[in-house]
């Protein structure tokens, strides 16, 4: 039996084997040996959606697909390749994507197959820069969709249920640069009384909070394309809320040594060193922990957060830190952003992973009934209600039996789910 963890170490994979195929033909010949089998990225989900008691697959000894097209608007990269190993090769080139997620060590496939983001309200999850896509199937069949194919909208955001995504193409444009600002307790009513107009202060913001206080929250972090940004970054509406700038680096939790975290204080530089929170060369965020995540449509999001502030006292002793940020819509299938501009709010926590879910029902039951949860992350919420909240969940079920119809790539996450 090979032993292998997630990265936070909360889940200990069953698998019979890992293998790391080191070529196409390598892959296709694992998959032709029969039986149950999983594709692992970087390991940082928090369940078991990527658990089996078959084969785990890993993409990352691949070779390198990194092919700019003659326009220059677009990129096709192996899946298996890390955001932050990614970036450096695009900016190179004078290119750049429009967003990243907080941390840049996520492999590329695996964070579109849990449909994962970045922040800000003009800018969609990372899976909808997808416009083209290269599946191997459990059957070893080839299959490659691209926008405006019947089923690519069904296959972007696949929860790993089609098959090896070997590789994407992505959307890119010009390099820019970007400068970020934080700014500390700020007042959680007068987020509230306006949120729509804090949430657009900047190319992506994001609100932190322990929840040890709910008069205000502790910080607020806004990263602005250059030369776009203002002058203090709207002082006004920072006096308005009663926050102040930072007057050092800051890590996302108070207390934290803030030398992972990408470079404050407004000093403008490369894309891929500010969109993310933290360094590749650092371990991000704390390290051992636990990360939940529900997206609600944005008229629902002021609701949810005064729900969530409802319950600090019992979300406090749990949290490490609470994350608020925007993600605009798409028409993915299975994207939690699908048909609806989005706030993520997501948590943090210690690493007490049954304290954790014997709370997480409390807290999905104060949320909206649109809430939708993270695929990669911890939940509680009944598989028949989150199929419900997915318009196209039949059709998507329907694509993974044409893609899997042995049902090779289905273990207990996707049974539970239904497929």
């Amino acid at each position: 039996m090979t032993i292998e963890r997630n990265w936070a170490g909360n889940l200990t994979y069953r698998a019979s084997a890992v293998e790391h195929p080191g070529s196409i033909d390598e892959l296709r010949h694992l998959l032709a040996r029969g039986g149950a089998v999983r594709i692992l990225g970087s390991r940082h989900c928090f369940n078991d959606i990527a658990d089996t008691d078959g084969v785990l697959i890993a993409l990352d000894r691949l070779p390198v697909v990194f092919e700019v097209n003659d326009a220059r608007d677009a990129v096709r990269v192996s899946g298996g390749l890390r955001y932050g190993d990614l970036a450096p090769l695009l900016d190179a080139e004078g290119l750049a994507l429009a967003n990243l997620a907080s941390l840049p060590h996520i492999s590329i496939a695996g964070a579109v197959a849990t449909g994962t983001h970045g922040s800000g309200d003009a800018i969609g999850s990372l899976a909808s820069a997808v416009r083209a896509l290269t599946i191997i199937t459990p059957a070893g069949e080839t299959r490659t969709l691209a926008r405006g194919d019947g089923d690519f909208e069904g296959a972007v955001v696949s929860l790993g249920a089609l098959g090896a995504v070997v590789d994407l193409t992505l959307d890119i444009e010009p390099s820019y640069e970007v400068a970020q600002h934080v700014f500390e307790q700020p007042s959680w009513d007068a987020i509230l009384a306006d949120f729509d107009e804090v949430t657009s202060i900047g190319t992506s913001v994001s609100i932190f909070s322990r929840w040890e206080h709910t008069d205000f929250a502790d910080q607020i972090w806004v990263k602005q394309r250059q030369p776009e940004a203002r002058e203090n970054t709207r002082a006004d509406l920072f006096a308005r809320l009663g926050a102040e700038p930072a007057t050092a680096k800051r890590h996302p939790i108070i207390g934290v040594d803030p030398v992972a975290c990408t470079e404050q204080l407004g000093q403008p530089g490369p894309w891929f060193e500010r969109l993310a929170h933290f360094k590749l060369e650092f371990t991000p965020s704390a390290g051992a922990e636990i990360q939940s995540e529900y997206l609600v449509p944005r008229a629902d999001a002021v609701a949810a957060i005064q729900a969530v502030r409802t319950l600090a006292g019992q979300i406090a002793p749990l949290l490490l830190v609470n994350e608020i940020r925007t993600v605009a819509p798409d028409y993915l299938w299975l994207s939690s952003s699908q048909g609806t501009d989005a706030v993520g709010i997501h948590f943090t926590w210690k690493p007490d992973e049954a304290a954790v879910r014997a709370f997480l029902p409390t807290l999905e039951a104060a949320l909206p009934e649109t809430a939708r949860p993270h695929w990669g992350k911890v939940f509680a919420l009944d598989a028949a209600e989150v199929r419900s909240r997915y318009s196209r969940w039949d059709d998507f079920a329907a694509l993974a039996r044409r893609f899997d119809p042995e049902r090779r790539l289905v273990n207990p996450y996707l049974e539970r789910l239904g497929l």
